[in-house]
């Protein structure tokens, strides 16, 4: 996806249009951008987000089970807090899980206008990208 000469692919450019059009206080999980851009899977979206996420909303693309990016839970929960995002918290006794997660139910983002040429995000199945490489600004 990284171009040497520095130059975006038209890949890239679709995936990360996308991103920017997610509201504040929602999310869309990689699975959906995929399907918003008409190609490519979760993982490479994924591979869009790590390399050139920061130039966009990149905590707005999340894991289809709402756990917030590992590493960054702190920075991703200040902005979801900030946004209005919705939020559950961790069940009681937890182990491992003391920070809260997204409620996907209400936070995710069925996608842009349909009106505007977009394909159907999915509002059901797995996300099986992981998180690794996907990233903020210098992360």
């Amino acid at each position: 996806m990284n171009d040497p000469s520095g130059v975006i692919s038209d890949y890239a450019d679709r995936v990360l249009q996308v991103v920017e059009r997610i509201p504040p206080g929602r999310v869309m999980t990689y699975g959906d951008v995929a399907e918003w851009v008409g190609e490519g899977g979760p993982r490479q979206v994924g591979r869009v987000m790590a390399g050139y996420g920061a130039a966009v909303p990149w905590w707005r693309v999340v894991r289809a089970d709402g756990v917030p990016l590992p590493g960054h839970e702190a920075r991703v929960l200040r902005h979801y807090r900030a946004e209005g995002t919705p939020l559950r918290d961790p069940a009681p006794g937890a182990a491992g899980r003391h920070r809260p997660r997204l409620d996907m139910r209400r936070a995710r983002w069925a996608g842009p206008d349909p009106e505007a040429g977009s394909h159907a995000a999915s509002e059901a199945g797995p996300d099986p990208a992981s998180e690794a490489g996907h990233g903020p600004p210098g992360g």
